[in-house]
């Protein structure tokens, strides 16, 4: 959803620009603009309707292909509309404003191809993985044209005056205030998740009274440069609160530990969208402040649902968050002592079990193992194996990561199911497989005081026997030791997730079939310490 969002108002932007540009002279004057005008708003709203229909269509596995498409109709009649209007304008143009229709289509043209070059140059180098900070990217552009349309809509004489001016005034400072804003949040959003710089919160001293001070500075330039209205004064007040704004923008997600990252994604999509209304009103074209609207509504409903998953609100994630560097293992070391399996065990394991779940991670996103999970899923279900999906809300960097990957690999959506329909079964699970998975699978999440205190997750140790699809024992991305590396119905096969699915799945066909109705080893296979137990921290009892 979120890419289709930045997708929607992003060309929405330059098509309301271009369209409003070509309409501005002469528009009801001309029989030609009057109907262009008429057929122009017809579109619109069909253009509308297609949005919001594409929207609903893209809430559910099944029908999100549909919704791709009509999201896709709806952007090219929008575009077609724009052209038209453009061109229109430029040959009844009578006051010089304007060049030629053949100029003006060749200048169309010109951008659309540029666009459109890059667009499909990164759709296809981009992988997966780099999803969730390339839409970080596309949030931040989205904000940074509002902030050139305001500058560009307070240049522009509008011929308004008193109230009417006062009012075009406020959108402009609010537009570019949010799209500064969001430019800033979401390319240092980007730039954490794509590990450029470090997931670790940056607190600055006293920093909730800093952004507090921005706010009451920035509604008193906004008094100024309303009350103002034109001249050095007016442009003083609009350049300091744009400083300012970047400023928080940047002071607001460099605060947030990584772990957070996702919902921030999602709180800038939402912000993009707010900023896209507001420059909709700037430049009275209703359908970009449709399209901002329910881009906006859509990704604060988006991260609300994240909010909840992780147990947080929209104020603790922009004023606190959590999470440190990932990959650094906390509390000063490992918990305790983990045994290790390798393929050819977990093999024997699957063939001994008679129900299978699988929690898949941002891990799996990494190796690109969704192909080899599909097929190891195709393998064990031939054998008379039930397998199911169990997938956290949050699993990977990006609402939805993980059943894109797996719809993708071309898993029957049947079987993938969300946390809330199988948190309660695990205890009737013989073997859960959980690859490249580590916060969403934490029990320490359920301790009081810890890191991620609060923050649900699947209760894969309540199964019979756990084994956990890892490349090393490193903390998840939140920076939290996982003990439930080290219970003692956890094995370990370390290495890469891929190559270790490929490898079952080698075992499995080439062994003897896959045996029913022994129960599976709650111990696993793999060696013990001296006594014939594992070391195991008291923690992971505390559930």
């Amino acid at each position: 959803m979120s890419a289709f969002n930045d997708f929607t108002h992003d060309v929405a932007f330059a098509a309301a620009a271009a369209a409003d540009d070509a309409a501005a002279t002469g528009a009801g004057t001309d029989a030609l603009l009057d109907w262009t005008n008429r057929l122009s708003t017809l579109g619109y709203i069909a253009a509308a309707l297609l949005f919001i229909m594409s929207l609903a269509a893209l809430s559910k596995p099944e029908t999100a292909r549909r919704g791709n498409t009509l999201g896709m109709t709806g952007m090219g009649i929008a575009v077609l509309i724009a052209i038209f209007q453009a061109t229109a304008t430029a040959a009844r143009d009578t006051t010089g404003e304007h060049m030629g229709p053949l100029v003006t289509i060749i200048l169309i043209g010109l951008a659309m191809a540029l666009g459109g070059m890059f667009g499909v140059w990164r759709a296809r180098s981009v992988e997966m993985t780099g999803l969730p900070q390339l839409i970080a990217y596309f949030n931040g552009f989205v904000g940074l044209a509002a902030v050139f349309i305001g500058f560009n809509s307070f240049m522009e004489d509008g011929g308004l005056t008193g109230n009417a001016q006062a009012f075009h005034l406020g959108e402009v400072f609010l537009g570019t205030f949010i799209g500064a804003v969001t430019f800033s949040g979401s390319v240092v959003a980007g730039l954490k998740l794509a590990e450029k710089i470090k997931g670790a919160p940056v607190l600055l001293p006293a920093r909730n009274l800093l952004n507090l001070a921005i706010l009451v500075i920035s509604v008193a330039l906004m008094v100024v440069f309303i009350i103002v209205g034109d001249g050095s004064v007016a442009w003083i007040a609009l350049g300091v609160m744009t400083a300012l704004a970047l400023f928080l923008g940047w002071h607001l997600v460099i605060a947030i530990g990584g772990g957070d990252m996702p919902v921030v994604v999602s709180i800038m999509n939402s912000y993009s969208g707010w900023a896209a209304a507001f420059t909709g009103l700037m430049l009275a074209n209703p359908l970009l402040i449709i399209t901002g609207a329910l881009v906006g509504s859509s990704g604060a409903y988006l991260s609300y649902i994240m909010c909840q998953a992780m147990n947080r609100s929209f104020l603790n994630v922009l004023l606190g968050g959590f999470g440190t560097d990932g990959g650094v293992v906390a509390d000063g070391g490992e918990a305790g002592t983990h045994t290790e399996v390798s393929a050819s065990e977990t093999a024997d394991l699957l063939k001994m079990a008679k129900t299978v779940m699988i929690t898949p991670g941002y891990g799996m996103a990494v190796s690109q193992a969704q192909y080899p999970v599909a097929e190891l899923t195709r393998t064990l279900r031939e054998a008379g194996k039930d397998v199911t999906f169990g997938i956290h809300p949050v699993a990977g960097r990006l609402p939805g990561h993980m059943n894109v990957l797996l719809a993708e690999a071309k898993v029957p959506y049947d079987l993938v199911l969300e946390m809330d329909e199988v948190n309660d079964d695990f205890a009737d699970i013989d073997v859960v497989l959980v690859i490249g998975a580590n916060d969403t699978v934490n029990p320490i999440a359920e301790q009081p005081g810890s890191p991620i205190a609060g923050m649900p997750v699947l209760k894969v140790w309540e199964a019979e026997n756990v084994v956990v699809f890892k490349r090393s024992m490193g903390s998840g991305y939140a920076g939290v030791q996982n003990p439930l590396f080290f219970n003692d119905n956890t094995d370990m096969l370390l290495g890469d997730a891929k190559s270790s699915v490929e490898s079952i799945i080698s075992e499995l066909k080439s062994g003897s079939g896959a045996a029913g109705g022994a129960a599976p080893n709650t111990g696993g296979s793999s060696s013990r310490d001296a006594s014939g137990a594992r070391q195991v921290p008291a923690s992971v009892h505390q559930k």
